[in-house]
């Protein structure tokens, strides 16, 4: 087996090992009657994701490169990767590393609506957003896409492991939902929000830092990009602690675990788009940067008046936007051998001019308007002919005993 086939393999791996340790970064930040509910929408988006990516959603974002195929590619064109395994079954361990993504940015979305959704609508949602925004939007990126194909005054769009197509889009889609669902009926206030288990925070937060290694690392080629790489999914989500926890204490009077948490997940989601062209102190920047915004940006839902219950607006859609806009400011070319940071400045700030600004920001607002337009329009769908939210008094009872009769036990 070649070393490339054996890295995306290993990286598969571990992003894969993320969507378990988001639900127990979920799990831990709901009451303590809704712990399963939250942790099986990211189980039934495994489930559910990972076949509908082998069926035919690596398909649709293998796209042609020009006309309606700079959009979407053919669903049937190797249904259920067939030909794929019989003539060129090394290409499934990319096909296979591309999988793990669509998974863990359906299951993002979930946090949206913890304590409320229930769990089949949740199902029927996550199959239709995957097939009619993901799959297709990762291959704008990845696979030849007008994202891939984008210039302004000869700057190509720089979104190494998707900021876009993951980050803002879960994140807009979150937004969306929110809206749909409506707030809870108990639990819609700072005082009534408190995680059950810090702990379980924590440890998933442990698990999304390490898995995201592979998801910024898997691409990386075998020539020394990996580790700038690597070093910078280190030294952002480290920042971006600092910048959490600093304003929580000056804004709240105590730094907290769960701020702790936010702040690494700032960091992570705000690299994610940047790991591969900036230096080590540009990404420490960029966390400190994160980290402080996201921890004023999740307040916003309370002023604004929507329920976003675990924060994937605050932490995924800001700081999806910061990492893709930061590199409009502070960026580096690789040089023609494709190693990163020997190349010229293209920021703003740091010898380019605004044009990379510009094709950073494109893509950034117009995936999050499709995503959210494309989720609210399936969530009023899916609402109005079978019922998105769980009933009244299961909701203030607590889901989990309703929905999947178990849960902790009380007595």
């Amino acid at each position: 087996m070649e070393p490339g086939t054996i890295w995306l393999l290993v990286t598969a791996a571990l992003v894969l090992f993320m969507t378990p340790g988001l639900a127990f970064f979920y799990g831990g930040l709901v009451k303590a009657k809704s712990v399963v509910s939250m942790m099986m929408l990211s189980f039934g988006a495994m489930g559910l994701v990972f076949v509908l990516w082998i069926l035919y959603g690596n398909n649709l974002g293998t796209l042609s490169g020009e006309g309606i195929g700079l959009l979407v590619g053919n669903p049937f064109s190797d249904f259920g990767l067939t030909t794929t395994a019989q003539e060129a079954p090394a290409d499934l361990a990319g096909i296979a590393f591309g999988s793990t993504f669509a998974v863990i940015t359906t299951a993002l979305i979930s946090g949206a609506v913890a304590d409320r959704a229930r769990f089949f609508p949740w199902m029927l949602f996550a199959g239709l957003w995957a097939t009619i925004v993901y799959f297709p939007s990762q291959g704008w990126v990845w696979g030849g896409g007008w994202i891939e194909q984008f210039e302004v005054g000869g700057r190509a769009v720089m979104d190494w492991a998707g900021g876009t197509v993951v980050h803002i889009s879960a994140g807009a889609a979150a937004l969306a939902l929110a809206i749909v669902l409506g707030q809870r009926r108990v639990g819609f206030s700072k005082e009534d929000s408190a995680p059950h288990n810090v702990p379980l925070v924590l440890i998933g937060a442990a698990v999304l830092w390490f898995g995201w290694f592979g998801f910024n690392a898997g691409a990386a080629e075998d020539d020394g990009s990996g580790a700038i790489i690597f070093l910078n999914t280190i030294a952002a989500p480290a920042a971006g602690i600092i910048g959490f926890i600093v304003v929580e204490h000056f804004k709240d009077g105590k730094a907290t675990a769960v701020g702790a948490a936010s702040g690494v997940v700032a960091g992570l989601v705000a690299i994610t788009p940047a790991c591969f062209n900036l230096t080590p102190l540009a990404a420490i920047v960029l966390g400190l940067i994160a980290g402080a915004v996201c921890a004023f940006a999740i307040d916003l839902k309370f002023k604004l008046g929507f329920d976003d219950s675990l924060d994937v607006v605050g932490l995924h859609l800001v700081a999806g936007f910061i990492g893709c806009i930061y590199l409009g400011f502070v960026s580096w070319e690789p040089n023609g051998d494709g190693v990163a940071l020997q190349g010229g400045g293209s920021g703003l700030l740091n010898g380019g001019g605004i044009d990379q600004l510009i094709v950073q920001a494109v893509p950034a607002v117009a995936v999050a308007v499709y995503s959210f337009v494309i989720a609210y329009a399936l969530g009023k769908l899916i609402d109005a002919m079978i019922g998105f939210r769980a009933k009244e008094e299961d909701e203030i009872a607590g889901i989990d005993l309703a929905l999947h009769g178990e849960g902790y036990k009380f007595d």
